[in-house]
């Protein structure tokens, strides 16, 4: 069967989406595709950004091959899964512009794990992944449409919602090493949240681990990416060697938590590789930081997010450390290593002035602390379900209205426009049903 995987040409003007714009390695599209074709499938992996493609030619692209079936992303890359664009804009810009050319059309993603009905009707799309799509892809190449697999949701011929199972975590430990095209390598110089530095060779992505053990209130991970599991090392070290290979200076491990791992550091060490990570410092004893200092870290984003115990209470952030401990910590990893950034996110309990003066606190010894990022209630997250139970096809609309109406201000990453999710939606420009 020949089967195309596409990342949309993306838009987002508009969008209330803190993510970074550049573009990042799909890698939930490498690991379908790399299973696919070894279960003997014919794959086509574009990528708007890196193929520099519109979505009417991206649509022509796969029109041309001729698929049987048409996959295409609701977030940028699985990086930016637990903070998509609300809106299904781009999708759905690229779907009505590939107008029914593309076989059995099956959308993955944040959204359509969380809102599966709303996903299908806004995308007329005829199938919806529910969680990591790898494996599911596999099944549901295999049995063709129509068929009741875990982890899809489509549409019955009256139009009536069919779920099939909970969304699905894919068999990640023993995921093989991925290998992506050449032009996209070499048009990979976005080094992610390295800012040290201009970028110096080129950036890619991976991934060494996959959840996380903890269930901070904020974070969207309900539906997908949500149990902690490591990735056998031998693969990960494979796929870093085929990067390096290919002139790649610069990993970020998109992982959710990158844990303590000393036999992953010090195959790092060994390497010669730069890389940046997500994790939460409280976690890392100090010799542990040294020693991934010396293993070629050379960006950490912390997760910190409130100022006061309470403040981390109300999150479920379950941190044993004081600030004053938090703050000793953070200090010590930028001894170690040249850039690092405590996250913050906006909340009650956390006094403006308080913040200011730890910033620049933080400032002065070489940490930098962001300027407190908006909640957004992700339907995906606890902190949405607490608020309105459990997301139904208006759950999108519902958080960012709500978003919209709570804050007067977002933060410095953010458009300085947003607009509804309505609006957005509404600006599909390649066919007359949008």
């Amino acid at each position: 069967m020949r089967i195309a995987l596409v990342n949309p040409a993306w838009d987002f003007t508009g969008s209330i989406y803190f993510g970074c714009q550049e573009p990042h390695l799909p890698l939930e599209l490498g690991a379908a595709g790399l299973l696919l074709e070894r279960a003997g499938h014919e794959v086509l992996l574009l990528d708007g950004q890196y193929d520099g493609l519109t979505n009417p030619e991206l649509a022509d692209r796969v029109a041309g091959f001729a698929p049987a079936m048409t996959v295409v992303t609701t977030a940028p890359s699985y990086l930016f899964w637990r903070c998509p664009p609300p809106e299904l804009r781009s999708p759905r810009d690229f779907v009505a512009a590939l107008d029914r050319r593309g076989g059995l059309l099956v959308a993955i993603g944040p959204h359509g794990s969380a809102t599966p009905g709303a996903c299908l009707r806004k995308l007329d799309v005829d199938y919806v992944i529910r969680g990591e799509p790898e494996e599911t892809l596999v099944t549901l190449a295999q049995q063709g449409a129509w068929a009741d697999i875990p982890g899809t949701a489509r549409l019955d011929r009256d139009g009536g919602l069919r779920v099939t199972g909970r969304p699905q975590m894919a068999h990640f430990r023993h995921l093989p090493p991925l290998t992506w095209p050449a032009q996209w390598i070499a048009a990979h110089t976005h080094h992610h949240h390295r800012f040290d530095t201009a970028p110096h060779g080129l950036g890619a992505e991976t991934e060494s681990s996959r959840g996380c053990p903890y269930a901070c209130t904020f974070c969207s991970k309900i539906d997908f990416r949500d149990n902690y599991r490591r990735r056998d090392l031998p693969a990960i070290l494979a796929e870093v060697d085929r990067l390096v290979e290919a002139g790649v200076a610069y990993l970020y491990f998109i992982d959710e938590i990158f844990l303590p791992n000393s036999a992953l550091l010090d195959a790092l060490a060994e390497r010669k590789i730069q890389y940046g990570i997500q994790t939460r410092l409280d976690l890392w004893k100090p010799a542990m930081i040294e020693k991934l200092g010396r293993s070629g870290c050379v960006s950490i984003e912390a997760g910190v997010e409130s100022l006061t115990e309470a403040g981390r209470a109300v999150l479920d952030k379950d941190c044993r450390m004081s600030t004053e401990a938090l703050t000793e910590r953070l200090v010590h990893a930028r001894n170690h290593v040249p850039f690092v950034q405590a996250n913050l996110i906006a909340t009650e309990s956390d006094d403006p002035a308080m913040i200011g003066r730890w910033r620049d606190r933080l400032r002065s010894q070489g940490v930098w602390a962001n300027d407190p990022v908006p909640l957004f209630a992700y339907p995906s997250s606890p902190e949405y379900r607490a608020r309105w139970g459990e997301p139904d096809d208006d759950a999108w609309e519902r958080a960012l209205d709500h978003y919209l109406g709570q804050f007067d201000r977002l933060s410095d990453i953010q458009s300085n426009t947003p607009l509804p999710l309505h609006v957005l939606e509404s600006q599909c420009h390649h066919a007359p049903c949008c």
